[in-house]
């Protein structure tokens, strides 16, 4: 019987990882540059940790891998993470929480179940979290830098979507419905249930009139946001800080001339989200996504301290690389083969140390075509050139080095 790998999970051949490093390199760079800090968390966490503080939405938790940790006379139920940002915060509360303000970035997979097997059940993102500051220039920061990720990676005509968690709770909450009511929708609009708020029968004259227009509310300024701000001041009261928030994150925005679209009912996918959601989509299909999430941390036990974050999906954004873009990332290979064992393991270790790809030659047919050949015999170096046919003799591997970096002759 032919061995299978399991559903749902996915092989990285030496194509898809040259896709995948040069994504990896693009992010990592620019977070450093940024000033951001690498973290790792562990594959496996408790269960709790994802339960306690209600950080995920139902649909979510039914679906995460969940098995018994024995340990000894008893066990504790743990999972395989379904999500990146839960655990940066354990780690924060654990290990860095006099440091009161930190950038941490990280490239991780997590783990959530499919039923058909079809989808992705194994998922890589690279992903930013900034713990400490609570303020809309902290937003803008975190949109800016996955913007210029997505930039860097060459991708055109990026979507930005805007939404405010705080502003949906609080519109929900201005309507008769118990808690539970309140949170079911709210997770169907997390969810990507884009017509669950329509739904929604308003039991208080006028409030239809501010629900409907900031759902259908699309747009490129915060002159709508102020808009509605105006006609939701007497019927939602509260709603009025959340409307401040967003739209002093729009008016930055706007400042550094990003163009964006407001979709307050467009999904995230995680309840801990308490103010702007952000999310990225390239040809309708969403590679990225984040928000601020001021209670997480708090729940967790963590203390007062504000943060937000985002994610950019990998396994997305490798699929829509261009090809062009891993071209000049390909090292120039050269195939070394000689007499003397010891004097072509010798040359190749030297050339690997001046950056190039040496290989030794194997008599393998079936192999990647290399640019350059290299013989080495009694102190002379023949370096042929494979696509001309050309060759030079040299008697010094600095010779051969300088030919190779040379365009004339080839």
């Amino acid at each position: 019987m032919k061995v299978q790998r399991c559903k749902g999970m996915r092989d990285l051949t030496p194509e898809d990882m040259m896709r995948f490093r040069f994504i990896e390199e693009t992010f990592r760079e620019s977070c450093r540059r940024w000033g951001y800090q690498e973290v790792k968390t562990p594959t496996v966490e408790y269960l709790h940790l994802f339960t306690s503080a209600g950080t995920l939405t139902p649909g979510m938790l039914s679906r995460v891998y969940s098995f018994l940790d024995w340990d000894g006379w008893s066990g504790e139920r743990v999972v395989l993470r379904p999500d990146g940002t839960i655990p940066i915060a354990r780690m924060y509360i654990e290990s860095m929480a006099e440091k009161e303000f930190a950038r941490l970035c990280y490239v991780t997979n997590s783990f959530i179940f499919e039923e058909t097997g079809k989808k992705d059940r194994e998922r890589w993102q690279c992903g930013a979290e900034l713990i400490g500051a609570g303020t809309p220039q902290a937003d803008t920061e975190l949109i800016s830098l996955a913007s210029e990720v997505l930039r860097k990676l060459k991708f055109d005509d990026v979507e930005l979507r805007l939404s405010h968690a705080g502003l949906t709770k609080s519109l929900l909450a201005s309507l008769e419905l118990s808690a539970e009511e309140q949170m079911a929708v709210f997770d169907q609009v997390l969810e990507g249930n884009e017509e669950a708020l329509t739904k929604v029968k308003s039991k208080r004259p006028g409030l239809e009139t501010v629900l409907l227009p900031l759902l259908s509310l699309k747009g490129q300024s915060s002159g709508f946001l102020k808009n509605l701000k105006a006609v939701a001041k007497k019927s939602v009261p509260e709603a009025e800080a959340y409307f401040n928030d967003f739209i002093n994150i729009v008016e930055l925005l706007e400042a550094l001339e990003c163009r964006f679209q407001i979709d307050v009912a467009s999904g995230a996918g995680f309840e801990y989200y308490t103010g702007v959601i952000f999310q990225f989509f390239i040809a309708g299909e969403k590679v990225g996504g984040g928000g601020r999430y001021d209670g997480l941390i708090p729940s967790m036990g963590g203390g007062n301290v504000p943060a937000s974050g985002f994610a950019l999906y990998l396994d997305r954004l490798m699929n829509l690389t261009k090809p062009e873009l891993l071209t000049g990332k390909t090292q120039e290979r050269i195939l070394v083969n000689g007499m003397s064992p010891r004097a072509v393991f010798d040359a190749a270790c030297r050339l690997r140390d001046a950056g190039y790809i040496a290989e030794l030659d194997l008599a393998v047919k079936k192999r990647a075509e290399p640019q350059w050949a290299l013989y080495v015999e009694d102190g002379a170096f023949t370096l042929t050139n494979l696509s001309s046919g050309k060759k030079r003799v040299a008697r010094t591997l600095e010779e051969v080095l300088r030919s190779i970096r040379g365009r004339r002759w080839r």
